[in-house]
């Protein structure tokens, strides 16, 4: 009987392993077969075995690339994780300001991408723009159209302002479900907040903090709208991280052949790196259960 119903469990899961195998598995062999032949024209294919990995890999375009993603992502973490447990710590913990700010801090992630690139690119203007008006009056040299570091700084603010908000919200769900008991023996002994934080709250959110830091970590290594809607990889090639230079190479260019081992490459790093955060994440998961 246990048998049966497993069977047909099976049919239910199968239009969604139909769904993904014609959205992803088959796209990813075409990127494959690319990534491995060359072809000029009429789905006439040679082979062309590690060449194209090989040439990536030697390619200085794509070694800078992939040292300001990395910059980037290391940016992004430094900033946004501190910052979201710092919001998460001095959130009301109830009542209707606690609502309040979940709802407050909700508002950022609810925006489409694309809006939130031209939101800055407009915000950003310093004919037009609010931040890029008042710094012009201030006596500050701005324009993250000509100058590489402003570019970066405001690509930066961007993305704290969008996605801060995920971090502080996993760890105020964290903080919730941290017993009551343990602020109580903490008040018993006279521990400071320090102490508290340290010993407490930090240890109860590892499991969040963790996922947390993978979420952002893989959002920020394959950020592609928002940058290329407020600086299209500009200027110069200062902001051309990973993703754009990619769909540069593969629709600008129409190099698939390359474009096809660059990708593969990008996604082994992306999924290596997942797995060793999975892997940790694990290993706490088990000493917390021991």
């Amino acid at each position: 009987m246990d048998k049966t119903q497993n069977n047909r469990a099976w049919f239910l899961v199968l239009p969604v392993l139909v769904l993904v195998a014609f959205s992803a598995v088959i796209p990813l062999m075409t990127v494959v077969n690319y990534a491995f032949n060359d072809t000029f024209g009429q789905n006439q294919f040679f082979w062309n075995g590690l060449g194209w990995f090989e040439d990536m890999l030697q390619s200085e375009r794509m070694h800078g690339a992939f040292g300001r993603q990395v910059l980037f992502s290391a940016i992004i973490l430094a900033i946004e994780v501190p910052l979201g447990i710092y919001i998460a710590l001095n959130m009301p913990k109830s009542g209707f300001w606690s609502s309040f700010c979940l709802v407050l801090m909700a508002l950022p992630l609810l925006i489409p991408f694309n809006v939130v690139g031209t939101i800055w690119q407009i915000f950003g203007r310093v004919d037009i723009g609010l931040l890029g008006h008042s710094l012009a009056a201030l006596g500050i040299d701005y324009n993250y159209t000509n100058d590489p570091l402003d570019a970066w700084l405001t690509i930066i603010a961007m993305d704290v302002w969008h996605w801060t908000s995920l971090v502080a919200l996993l760890c105020y769900a964290g903080l919730q479900s941290i017993p009551q008991a343990y602020y109580q023996a903490a008040r018993i002994d006279q521990a400071s907040r320090w102490s508290i934080f340290r010993y407490i709250e930090l240890p109860k959110m590892a499991g969040v903090l963790l996922i947390a830091v993978l979420l952002r970590f893989m959002d920020s290594f394959m950020i592609y709208t928002e940058p290329f809607v407020l600086t299209g990889g500009g200027p110069g090639n200062s902001t051309t991280f990973l993703s754009i230079d990619l769909v540069k190479m593969a629709v600008g260019q129409f190099d698939l052949g390359p474009a096809a081992a660059f990708s593969l490459m990008y996604f082994l790093v992306i999924l290596l790196v997942s797995w060793v955060f999975y892997t940790v994440m694990t290993t706490l998961d088990k000493q917390e259960g021991k």
